[in-house]
């Protein structure tokens, strides 16, 4: 099973190689990470998204709540936070196929940031079958090189930090 966990730490040396060592000896492979400062002074979100057992990945939250630099551990299940996941890619084009490219982009929302002879820089953000999709129509193109930010999420309605 799926699952997307949010973890707020403090932004200090060491705290995401222990928390990463912790899924990882526990049997997890983090399928994408995203570690980025707060709005709050010294926090920072850990983003992971991973595939596992539920019974484990609880076991593995609770030991991570008593990690000294971890505030809070959220698992999201559902429809109880919203996740977006950015994307940049360089994919091949020239006259021919510039139209057809931008079109795509359009109806992704995606966005040309960078136009060369023989190659577009493309971003484009959304949930993960957005992005799968894009690609998908994309790829036929020739995508030559890409990067990904892995999702990025937060819990629906009232903070709690």
């Amino acid at each position: 099973m799926r699952h997307v966990i949010s973890v707020l730490v403090e932004n200090k040396f060491g705290v995401l190689a222990r928390i990463a060592g912790l899924f990882s000896g526990r049997g997890f492979n983090i399928d994408t990470l995203n570690v980025a400062p707060t709005h709050s002074d010294g926090r920072s979100r850990i983003t992971a998204t991973l595939n596992g057992d539920e019974k484990a990945l609880d076991q593995c939250i609770k030991q991570l709540d008593k990690l000294v630099d971890v505030i809070q551990v959220e698992n999201y299940h559902g429809d109880e936070a919203v996740g977006r996941e950015l994307v940049l890619l360089k994919v091949d084009a020239n006259s021919k196929t510039r139209p057809e490219i931008t079109q795509i982009c359009d109806v992704f929302r995606g966005k040309i940031i960078d136009v060369a002879p023989a190659s577009l820089i493309i971003e484009a953000t959304g949930n993960e079958n957005k992005i799968k999709a894009f690609l998908n129509l994309l790829e036929s193109f020739g995508v030559t090189e890409l990067a990904r930010t892995g999702v990025v999420s937060l819990r629906r309605g009232l903070s709690e930090e």
